[in-house]
């Protein structure tokens, strides 16, 4: 996955030696060269196995280590591992130099002042455990998995956490708390990287964990209804069946919900090729914040009477209501799939590759990625990668998929006969089978996983014009000089979204000082986004004036008191305060 951290001087620690680092029981005997995973392994399988009661295991090591035995009783393994904290401009507060140790509350770390919510009480407590029996969780250490985000450098302290079952219980839990005047935290998988998923402070944690139901599918049209908590992975091993796929595909697939994705409008790695939710999504059921139930759930591809409301909660990020169902447009399933990977001397010639490949690929591309020089070098030092290419300053890795082999083959061996002769190409490789194809693709999805290594990681997801996208990493070079470590650039250049690593030997202040807010203001000059994939949540809701006008901000807050007028849905997060 694409795993650049969020604004406000996210950064990740070099990993820290591991001797003596075990898995916990039934844990896989995992490839050793990725200790890292190992010490992040015990926390993970405890949030899965609470959440999910039977976790499945992420596709990961059987990307990167064919021969690695898995179990599909285990969850997913993300990347990231020993993230800390830094507020915007403002001194480090270090929530954690390792998974293990304890995570700052939020509160504390940002100074925030708690807005006059009622707090839970005992009569509260009866009224949910009656409408819940048996799931009602009050328990402080079962809690912690859920109060803590997934890079473990945010931490609320919620006492209370909800799992409802259905639509209707959702209303009933909203229009108590509504009366009562109790803040609540919606909550899917917990895999989002800019605190939109955790309490800030004691808010009732309302799980969608156990709506995993599908409930229709129409193969004629490709429409996939199901509730809220459903694993993507889990949908799109059910749509395999059927021959069809999930229009979208993420790294946390084995842990995120279908409900999350759409409240946050999750890109990943199939947007070049099926676009992003907000024309995928068919329709959406949603309870708003005073109980009522919002049921747009239709199936139908076109339908233009009034006002199309479910766009409103499509990366609200749970601020405007819970998404309880979802209707979504399920492509088939490609029948040949082949990945190329290409070295170039210039970024100019990576633009110029990208132009000839949606002219003579067309239909059929389905990812375009890139990396530089830096990258390679990254993976190949830190976790041995083979390189099957010359050295080059840039890669492109370009994916296609289709109906007939044998066409999309000549189609790729056509474009890469025409971009090496024409001195676009100074080296290229095509892969035709899953194992070369798996190869290829962890050079440019380890990146992440080897700025591990590297040393403190500044992380940043931002999108630009496609002539800009890589101006601000060179750019960023000459601002920092010799007191960066590295600088380095990757990202989806099919829709513009560029990943900015800042690379230093250990947390430096006056480092963050440089880089923020001059990559917000340069991002803005360009007219870009300084959230291209994560959304805004707790960490980024202050920086969204780099991106929106003031007037369209405003806006915003009009529709959150309108339909959230006592503010109880997910506060703290998203929009800034409409006082600020």
């Amino acid at each position: 996955p694409s795993h650049s951290g969020p604004g406000r001087g996210v950064g990740i620690a070099a990993a820290p030696p591991t001797g003596g680092v075990r898995p916990p029981a039934g844990c896989p005997q995992v490839h050793m060269g990725c200790p890292e995973v190992l010490l992040h392994c015990t926390m993970h399988c405890h949030r899965a196995l609470f959440k999910r009661g039977l976790p499945r295991c992420s596709s990961l090591y059987r990307q990167l280590q064919p021969n690695v035995q898995t179990y599909h009783s285990l969850p997913p393994v993300p990347y990231k591992c020993y993230h800390k904290l830094q507020a915007w401009r403002r001194p480090f507060h270090v929530a954690a130099t390792c998974r293990s140790r304890e995570v700052e509350f939020t509160s504390m770390q940002y100074g925030v002042q708690r807005l006059a919510f009622a707090s839970i009480t005992k009569e509260d407590l009866k009224f949910f455990e009656h409408l819940l029996p048996g799931r009602v969780v009050t328990d402080p250490d079962v809690l912690e998995a859920s109060n803590v985000d997934w890079m473990r450098t945010l931490r609320g302290h919620s006492q209370t956490l909800l799992r409802p079952r259905s639509t209707e219980e959702i209303s009933q839990i909203l229009r108590y708390c509504y009366n009562r005047n109790l803040a609540v935290n919606p909550q899917g998988g917990n895999t989002g990287l800019v605190g939109g998923s955790v309490p800030v402070f004691d808010e009732i944690i309302v799980s969608t964990a156990q709506m995993n139901n599908i409930m229709s599918f129409n193969k004629n049209t490709g429409a996939l209804i199901c509730q809220a908590g459903c694993i993507l992975e889990n949908l799109n091993n059910y749509l395999a069946e059927q021959d069809f796929i999930m229009p979208l595909d993420l790294g946390s697939k084995g842990s995120c919900h279908i409900g999350g994705n759409v409240a946050t409008n999750a890109g990943g790695l199939r947007l070049l090729r099926y676009g992003s939710l907000r024309g995928t999504v068919l329709g959406l059921e949603v309870v708003l914040a005073d109980g009522t139930v919002l049921n747009c759930l239709t199936s139908l591809r076109k339908d233009n009477t009034g006002y199309d409301l479910k766009q409103l909660f499509i990366g609200s990020e749970g601020t405007l209501g819970i998404i309880t169902a979802v209707s979504i447009l399920c492509p088939r399933k490609p029948a040949s799939v082949n990945v190329v990977l290409l070295g170039c001397d210039g970024f100019d010639k990576v633009l110029d590759i990208f132009k000839e490949s949606k002219g003579m690929l067309g239909e059929i591309l389905s990812a375009f990625e890139f990396m530089d020089y830096g990258c390679r070098e990254l993976v190949s030092e830190h976790l041995k990668l083979t390189n099957p290419l010359r050295e080059a300053p840039f890669y492109v890795l370009i994916e296609t998929s289709g109906s007939n082999s044998d066409h999309d083959q000549e189609k790729l061996s056509c474009f890469v006969e025409k971009v090496m002769s024409s001195g676009l190409v100074t080296d290229g490789t095509i892969a035709t089978e899953e194992n070369k194809i798996k190869a290829l693709w962890a050079l440019r999805e380890c990146v992440a996983e080897a700025l591990v290594h590297d040393g403190y990681t500044y992380k940043y997801d931002i999108s630009l014009p496609l002539e800009k996208i890589y101006d601000i990493v060179i750019d960023m070079r000459r601002r920092l000089g010799k007191r960066a470590k590295r600088v380095v650039g990757y990202g989806h250049l099919g829709d513009g979204n560029l990943h900015l690593n800042v690379v230093s030997q250990a947390q430096d202040q006056q480092l963050l000082n440089n880089i923020e807010p001059y990559l917000y203001e340069w991002t803005a000059q360009y007219c870009g986004s300084i959230s291209a994939e994560h959304g805004l949540g707790f960490k980024k809701k202050d920086l969204i004036y780099f991106s929106k006008p003031r007037v369209a901000v405003q806006i915003m807050q009009q529709m959150k008191a309108i339909l959230d007028p006592k503010g109880i849905l997910n506060p703290y997060k998203t929009l800034p305060s409409s006082t600020q």
